[in-house]
């Protein structure tokens, strides 16, 4: 299987709604390693690795996001560059 990287920045009310959290629920679901944190613009930034199909799927979710947010528009980068990332986790600023 081909590890791929992905950066997704998230826009709307994606801070205080639990989106870090289930984010990090997601893609444990998943087998993805990265991290989801909330950032001083007010967006959510996530860095995820693993097959390009289960990415897929975590984007899927970030278009989304959990009932209580409102996602307006989320930047997709794709990346061949791999961190390594031990596990999924929740980081601040």
């Amino acid at each position: 299987m081909e590890i791929k990287h992905v950066k997704i920045q998230v826009y709307g009310r994606v801070q205080g709604v639990f989106f870090r959290d289930t984010t990090r629920r997601v893609a444990k679901k998943l087998n993805l390693t990265g991290y989801a944190k909330n950032m001083l613009d007010g967006t959510v930034l996530i860095e995820a690795e693993g097959s390009l199909e289960k990415l897929n799927e975590l984007i899927k979710f970030a278009k989304v996001g959990p009932k209580w947010g409102k996602v307006d528009k989320i930047d997709i980068k794709y990346s061949d560059r791999i961190e390594n990332y031990s596990n999924f986790k929740i980081t601040f600023y």
